[in-house]
């Protein structure tokens, strides 16, 4: 046998080696899904992350013919949930509906997390929220002028909630903090609806966070919205101006939510499964639910996920360490 037909036959087995290998993961990607898929949610039932998950649901459900089940994780600042998902199968059927300051806020706190951001593969950006300041009634302020004052003649006299440390509730305050020149006391919970109740009994005086926490708040007065920390004025609370229009500019705070799934993942499911998002955000009836609830659609592929975490991850890192944050 000549060199010439060794080297052949030592390519063509190679090829159909790897033939062989890619193709369980085609015939996976071709079948998937054929059972229910898990959305992991890191924060307990209520507000923008769990609603994001929940408006989800039902439209992959319809578009994917799976059930797909909301499964809430919340605890240690989204680490309960991140930690499970990073350990799950990497099969399409585990996946991580990852909260913006979580996934790029945690790993500048701390060093030492049961997860990291390459634990995890971006599948799709699906849902964004504009945050708005809301303060209890009892706070003798009407508009976001007067609450600056009243904080300044007052420092460290009131206390705002958070979603818990590192959350965006928490880092974004923080920064009005910095930008006004005020104080305030952190009070950190397990999410936003354990926050709402204490702000609403004004045992807690101040919330920033994102519009489906607060908004049917807003709207019967009990709570004041003082600004929209964004460039337009949010369809649900029309009379509530944007923080440049109430003399505060500069200061803007989106939230994000985006579907990851655990590193590992085969490529073709994780492209079948971002198509299958795409498609379940463009039903009609998924923007009816996203409106009502305050939350804005944005679908992203994998790669334009892949590069938002990387420049929010920059920027938060700058941001926590101005603010001096740092993990319980």
């Amino acid at each position: 046998m000549t060199q010439k037909s060794t080297l052949f036959r030592m390519f063509s087995a190679l090829t159909l080696a790897a033939a062989a290998l890619a193709a369980p993961a085609m015939v996976l990607a071709q079948s998937y899904p054929t059972k229910p898929i898990t959305l992991v949610v890191p924060n307990p039932p209520g507000g923008f992350v769990d609603a994001s998950a929940r408006i989800l649901s039902d439209s992959l459900a319809k578009v994917a013919a799976q059930p797909v089940v909301v499964d809430n994780k919340g605890g240690g600042s989204g680490n309960v949930a991140y930690g499970f998902v990073a350990r799950a199968t990497p099969d399409g059927y585990t996946l991580l509906n990852s909260y913006s300051a979580y996934h790029v806020g945690n790993p500048n706190l701390s060093p030492k997390l049961p997860w990291a951001q390459k634990d995890f593969v971006p599948v799709a950006l699906i849902t964004v929220a504009t945050n708005v300041i809301t303060v209890h009634p009892s706070v003798p302020a009407n508009n976001l002028g007067e609450f600056i004052a009243y904080l300044k003649k007052n420092p460290g006299k009131l206390s705002y909630a958070s979603q818990g440390n590192g959350s965006l509730s928490h880092i974004g305050t923080e920064m009005f903090k910095l930008q006004t020149g005020t104080s305030m006391v952190h009070i950190p919970y397990r999410g936003s609806g354990p926050a709402l109740q204490d702000v609403l009994s004004g045992q807690v005086q101040v919330f920033i966070t994102t519009p489906p926490s607060v908004m049917g708040q807003v709207q019967v007065a009990k709570l004041k919205g003082l600004a929209v920390a964004g460039k337009a004025r949010h369809p649900g609370m029309p009379s509530v101006p944007t923080t440049a229009e109430a003399g505060l500019k500069g200061f803007e705070l989106e939230a994000w939510v985006g579907i990851f799934a655990p590193a590992g993942t085969p490529p073709d499911v994780v492209a079948k499964l971002s198509g299958l998002i795409k498609s379940a955000l463009e039903l009609p009836e998924t923007k009816t639910r996203a409106d009502a609830a305050g939350v804005e659609l944005r679908y992203q592929a994998p790669t334009a996920l892949e590069a938002l975490v990387k420049k929010d991850t920059e920027f938060w890192a700058k941001t926590i360490k101005a603010a001096g944050i740092i993990a319980d």
